[in-house]
């Protein structure tokens, strides 16, 4: 029986992260810390068998993988079905700002059942997600696949294979730079983890 593993790996630290929801703003990069957690990947995935790398085609995923990719000779597949979630009229507000909005609250509330205005729902983020990595998992039986995707990407398709509903995201901490292992076959989910280092 075939079975794929993916490393599902947020992107390194950068200026909005905590502070406001930068969403697909285009030319957000990596910050200082950000780019040492790039490099610091490689001591953390050293031993690890790695056969294809796929990114969100985001500055900051792309660079996070950019190290990694180097170091294997792998190309990086950019890969929208892994961009960040579409926040619509609220990306670029701060976190701080948003508390103040109704709308807010009750998302935070419904995650599976309101659209973010102008944006996507969430259920729609999941469903584009897990198409792909079952897409994947055809793609390279037996293999071990990258992933540079953002939070609420991996915690919403985490939580498919879970079999938990996303109102449940943020019981998922998905740190800047960490590493999720999941492996899939036919017969469904299995979870893992690689430590991440601080």
């Amino acid at each position: 029986m075939a079975r794929t593993t993916f490393l599902l790996i947020r992107h390194g630290n950068c200026e909005p992260v905590g502070k406001y929801l930068a969403g697909r703003l285009p030319g957000i990069s990596l910050n200082e810390e950000g780019r040492r957690q790039s490099e610091e990947l490689l001591i953390t995935l050293k031993g690890v068998e790695l056969n294809a790398i796929y990114s969100s085609p985001l500055e900051r995923a792309l660079e996070t993988a950019t190290p990694l990719a180097q170091i294997r000779r792998i190309p990086i597949t950019p890969c929208p079905s892994f961009s960040e979630v579409d926040w619509g009229e609220w990306t670029g507000r701060t976190i701080e700002d948003m508390k103040q909005v109704p709308d807010w609250r009750i998302f935070h509330g419904f995650r599976s059942g309101i659209r973010i205005p102008g944006g996507e729902f969430l259920i729609e983020v999941q469903a584009r997600a897990v198409a792909e990595l079952e897409r994947l998992r055809l793609a390279h039986p037996d293999q071990t696949v990258a992933i540079f995707s953002h939070s609420d990407i991996i915690r919403a398709a985490l939580l498919h294979y879970m079999g938990a509903p996303l109102e449940n995201l943020l019981r998922l901490e998905i740190p800047p730079a960490s590493v999720s292992t999941m492996h899939l076959s036919e017969w469904g989910p299995q979870f893992g983890c690689i430590a991440q280092r601080r």
